[in-house]
This record gives C-alpha cells, sequence and structure tokens, in this order.
C-alpha cells in the first residue's frame, strides 16, 4: 500500500519594503482621487459665485508652430498683436495645438495650406482664450471649400456651417477671408460658425469651461426675458443684423461677432449685454 502525503504549501511571505512600497501606492492613489474630487467640487463652488476658474493654463510641453505658421499669425491675425508676451506664448501654444489634434480637409481641388490652418485655429483660439478647455472636442474635422458651396443635407448653397454630428466645421475659404478683409462690419463667417461650435460644445461638457459659459449664456436669456425695454432696442437699434433673431443659436453666434468686431460700440449701446457677453467666455484681454 503506498501512502502520499499531501502536505499543504504556504504561500510566501511578501517582502515588507516591497508591502510598504504597494501599500504606499495604494494610499496615495487614494489621496489623489478625494483631492480630485475635493477641487472640482469646491472650484465649482468657486465658478458659481466668482463665475471664474481657478487658473486657466497649465502648459506642461509646449507645442510650437512652424516659422511659416508664426510669420502668418504675426502678420495677418491682428488680435494676436494685442496680446502681452506671456499671452501670446499661450496663444501659439493653443493654434499649434489645434493644427497638430484638428483634421484639416479640402473639397473642390484644395488644399489645405499653413495661411488656412493657422488663420482657421487662430479663429476658435481667440473665441476659447478664456476657456480652460479650449479643445471643443465636438469639432474634430476641418473642411475647406475654394468658394460657396452645395450642401447636400439641407440642398442649399453654404458659406459655412457647424454639424454636430460629423463632429466638423465647414468654410468656404473666400468667405472666411472676407470675414477678416473688413473687421469693423460685424460680419465673420469664422467667428460666427466657431461661435455655434462652441455653444453645442457646452451642451455635451460638463467641464468648467462649459459651466461658466453655460450658466452666462442662462444669464444673458433670463436678462433678455425680464428686461423687454432692452429686447425692442435691440431690434430698434440695427445695431445686430436680422438674423441675429432666428433662434438662440443665431443669437448668441451674431453677438460673438459683434463683441468680437466692435466692442467699444457694443459696450456703449448695451453695457449690461456686453458684460454677460465677456463673462461667459471669461474674457479679459486684448482691451476687452
Amino acid at each position: 500500500m503506498i501512502l502520499i502525503y499531501l502536505q499543504e504549501t504556504e504561500a510566501p511571505a511578501m517582502n515588507p519594503t516591497l508591502k510598504l512600497v504597494f501599500v504606499i501606492i495604494i494610499c496615495t492613489g487614494l489621496v489623489v482621487i478625494i483631492l480630485s474630487r475635493l477641487f472640482i467640487f469646491f472650484e465649482r463652488q468657486y465658478v458659481i459665485k466668482s463665475k471664474t476658474p481657478f487658473f486657466l493654463n497649465a502648459i506642461l510641453f509646449s507645442n510650437q508652430l512652424s516659422e511659416k505658421q508664426f510669420h502668418i499669425l504675426k502678420n495677418e491675425f491682428s488680435f494676436y498683436s494685442k496680446l502681452n508676451n506671456v499671452e501670446q506664448s499661450v496663444f501659439r501654444h493653443r493654434v499649434a495645438t489645434f493644427i497638430k489634434t484638428k483634421s484639416f480637409v479640402g473639397r473642390e481641388g484644395i488644399v489645405p495650406t499653413d495661411e488656412m490652418k493657422t488663420l482657421i485655429a487662430s479663429t476658435s483660439v481667440m473665441l476659447t482664450f478664456g476657456f480652460r478647455n479650449y479643445h471643443l472636442n465636438i469639432v474634430e474635422t476641418i473642411i475647406i471649400y475654394p468658394k460657396v458651396y452645395y450642401s447636400q443635407i439641407n440642398e442649399t448653397y453654404h458659406k459655412g456651417e457647424t454639424n454636430p454630428k460629423l463632429k466638423a466645421i465647414v468654410f468656404s475659404w473666400e468667405d472666411f477671408k472676407h470675414g477678416y478683409k473688413i473687421g469693423d462690419d460685424n460680419l465673420n463667417l469664422g467667428i460666427h460658425e466657431f461661435g455655434h461650435a462652441i455653444h453645442l460644445n457646452a451642451f455635451i461638457n460638463d467641464d468648467v469651461s462649459s459651466l461658466i459659459f453655460s450658466n452666462g449664456f442662462d444669464g444673458l436669456t433670463n436678462y433678455l426675458q425680464n428686461n423687454e425695454a432692452v429686447r425692442k432696442d435691440l431690434i430698434a437699434s440695427k445695431y445686430f443684423r436680422a438674423y441675429a433673431y432666428t433662434n438662440h443659436f443665431e443669437f448668441f453666434a451674431v453677438l460673438l461677432e459683434n463683441f468680437i468686431e466692435t466692442p467699444l460700440e457694443f459696450k456703449s449701446q448695451f453695457p449690461e449685454l456686453y458684460k454677460l457677453m465677456k463673462q461667459m467666455l471669461n474674457f479679459k484681454f486684448a482691451g476687452y
């Protein structure tokens, strides 16, 4: 008879040093999670009261423009020249990041150039310069036509459009450029379409910048709803083109064109409305 003895084996003891490291890692992870949640909570309370984030920029590794792109930005985008040195550095980083992370697609023979990429990216960065989250993840692709194009979706001709389903923004390059040719006519295709993108982006995100924008837009809407005299003055002044009164998306996009192109006139005619626009965009630079 063969007897087989099965001896229960004991698990090898963990090295005390390794065990300590393991415990430290777990505790550190828990502390980071707790602190991050506390930060989010307290910043949101701060935002509700101050309508501004704790901080705006945290750049670890700065993206750089090419020499040609920098030359275009410096010489063709006047907003950039109004910023101080620190702000210009942040602006360049953000423009370079936009160009790096978005896909530029040409249609009808267009090949996206450095000029197209730089000026389109600069428009987006200008409008979101007061945002911490400036990436506009609702837009992944920028489609560029040489001029007015026919939209198969709406079966009509367009100068530009924002399509959240396709995560795309579309421009007629001829009309985009024309928007900057006259800087104070309150007609700027790039500003208008990116205005739509900013508005829509705030609906699907809950970051601090989207919270500031959404709360600001609610404040703007309530202000107009509760002030019939102001609403009448808006229409009577003809300062904002009639297209603004199509719906609330077009209203904001048109107000944004006026805010950027003729801020002094905007502030003079409708100071409270100007204040609300400045607040929701956290726009505290370049003389605004």
